[in-house]
């Protein structure tokens, strides 16, 4: 790689990683081109040097924030049994990044996708954000008969939009109160789903 190429990764690095700095502590209505340039330490025009426009650098942080929340749920579902079991632990792990990172929720959920670059890729990215994540409890549980390949594609559907809800309520503060009350809301909808096979 010449020089040239790592300068522009590392100043593409400086600026992705200050927009998820943001979006992880301020959120997206924090996010402005200004913003991102001070957190980066660079002025605002530098960063049109190496991305079109915000809704450019958006689509990197979206991919990261995918590979991280892979890392999370992997993270916190070790120790798990495989099967049903293990594919309910990682989609509460799942859920348990998003309340971590509301402004990440906000971003894969909230923020409307015109406009932003890359746009098919990117729908395809939190379209499946949930699927791919559970990718390897799906596929154990398929291989080993626990669920057939006719109710998979039903399942999954079922849980992302529950999950979805679940997380818009929680995080609007609209119901349940307490994070308590919506694990065990969570846990109890998500057996629901997956024990309706």
């Amino acid at each position: 790689m010449k020089n040239k190429e790592i300068q522009e990764q590392r100043m593409k690095g400086y600026f992705i990683q200050a927009t998820k700095e943001i979006l992880k502590g301020e959120g997206i209505q924090n996010l402005s081109v200004r913003n991102i340039a001070d957190q980066a330490g660079y002025s605002y025009a530098t960063l049109y040097n190496y991305f079109k426009d915000i809704n450019d650098l958006l689509f990197y942080c979206i991919n990261d924030f995918q590979e991280e929340c892979q890392l999370f749920t992997e993270e916190h579902t070790q120790k798990e049994l495989k099967g049903i079991e293990r594919l309910k632990a990682t989609v509460l792990a799942y859920m348990r990044y998003f309340i971590e990172y509301p402004g990440i929720f906000d971003l894969f959920y909230l923020v409307k996708m015109d406009g932003l670059g890359n746009k098919a890729s990117t729908i395809h990215v939190i379209n499946n954000s949930l699927e791919n994540v559970c990718a390897y409890d799906w596929d154990y549980c398929l291989s080993h008969g626990i669920i057939q390949p006719a109710e998979m594609e039903v399942l999954k559907t079922q849980l992302k939009y529950t999950v979805t809800g679940l997380l818009l309520f929680y995080l609007n503060r609209i119901s349940p109160e307490s994070y308590p009350e919506f694990i065990e809301n969570s846990s109890n909808q998500i057996s629901h789903v997956l024990n309706s096979k």
